[in-house]
């Protein structure tokens, strides 16, 4: 009777702690360019929010042309991509900043796939089976994940819209989850 007790209070905790998960952090000054309320900004970029508030949270969600962009301050840089990861569509937001070989990563919560915050590309821990001893290094896939152009103005935080003339792995999960009003739709 006890290991029932144990293994009920046990789930419990599980299903508190996904839900906890599964909400998330909350999205700081949430902006969208659809709607027609965002604020433009020189040139045409798409203002994301204060300078400030966006490094006190360390990210924010915000949309670009309808567009789910994830906006990160890590290390006195602020680095934009898309907010899906590339191989699934995984939520960016929710992940984890991992430094590989002195590069900032986005660790996606789905997959563990890791994506430079710099590019966007893709990496992985291979070996080359014909070294004597093969040692695991980390090796890149390509650019695979769209990277945005942040501007810096008078305290404001802007995203250029994407230049759709080039392609990116993560193009089809934007487009998947672009207009679909629910930045905190998952999984």
């Amino acid at each position: 009777m006890l290991d029932l007790i144990i293994l009920s209070l046990h789930f419990f905790i599980c299903f508190i702690l996904s839900i906890v998960i599964w909400r998330g952090p909350q999205d700081v000054g949430l902006r969208s360019s659809s709607t027609g309320a965002v604020e433009m900004g020189p040139d045409g970029l798409v203002l994301i929010g204060k300078e400030d508030d966006i490094k006190k949270s360390g990210r924010v969600t915000a949309k670009v042309d309808g567009r789910e962009v994830v906006v990160f301050y890590h290390e006195g840089k602020f680095h934009a991509l898309d907010s899906r990861c590339y191989h699934e569509g995984g939520p960016l937001r929710l992940g984890e900043i991992e430094d590989i070989d002195g590069q900032a990563c986005i660790v996606c919560p789905w997959h563990k796939y890791r994506i430079t915050l710099e590019t966007g590309e893709g990496l992985y821990e291979g070996i080359n089976p014909l070294e004597p001893s093969p040692i695991p290094k980390w090796q890149s896939k390509g650019v695979k994940q769209r990277i945005h152009k942040i501007t810096i103005d008078n305290g404001n935080v802007y995203v250029s819209p994407p230049d759709l003339s080039v392609s990116f792995d993560s193009d089809y999960f934007a487009e998947k989850y672009k207009n679909s009003g629910d930045l905190a739709m998952e999984k």
